[in-house]
């Protein structure tokens, strides 16, 4: 049950921190492998999932903002080339989904952007993954 418990809170912990909102995954994580809630494969696992749902969550939502507000006559210069490097870029851009700050509004602008679905949680997914292992391999003294 306690094991149970502590991925049903990690996999949250990992969905909410990927979405606009705050959220400690990397603590909840941290907690598992001090614990041994699981093993550390299932703890990554876990922890990819619910991250990469969140990420993808910020994808659907930019889709649903692209039904209101289209990508089209974006007058700002600035806005012109973000627009114009995220549209060259493609989906692998969605690798560096996992980094503070600007992870969430990538996810985001990408469905705006309108971004295939299945290459963008590809990518929303590898680039999760590839954060969580490094950050497993750091918890265990590598």
């Amino acid at each position: 049950m306690t094991t149970d418990l502590s991925l049903a809170g990690l996999f949250v912990s990992g969905f909410l921190s990927s979405t606009l909102l705050p959220g400690g995954s990397e603590i909840a994580l941290a907690w598992g492998v001090h614990t041994n809630a699981a093993s550390l494969t299932t703890l990554w696992l876990v922890a990819t999932l619910g991250n990469a749902l969140g990420g993808f969550s910020g994808w659907l939502l930019g889709r649903w903002i692209a039904v209101r507000y289209p990508a089209r006559g974006l007058s700002r210069p600035r806005h012109r080339r973000a627009v114009t490097l995220i549209r060259r870029r493609g989906s692998p851009l969605l690798l560096l989904s996992w980094l503070p700050v600007i992870g969430d509004p990538l996810c985001v602008a990408a469905g705006w952007l309108e971004i295939k679905w299945p290459p963008a949680l590809f990518y929303i997914t590898m680039g999760k993954a590839g954060r969580y292992a490094a950050l497993l391999l750091l918890l265990n003294g590598i």
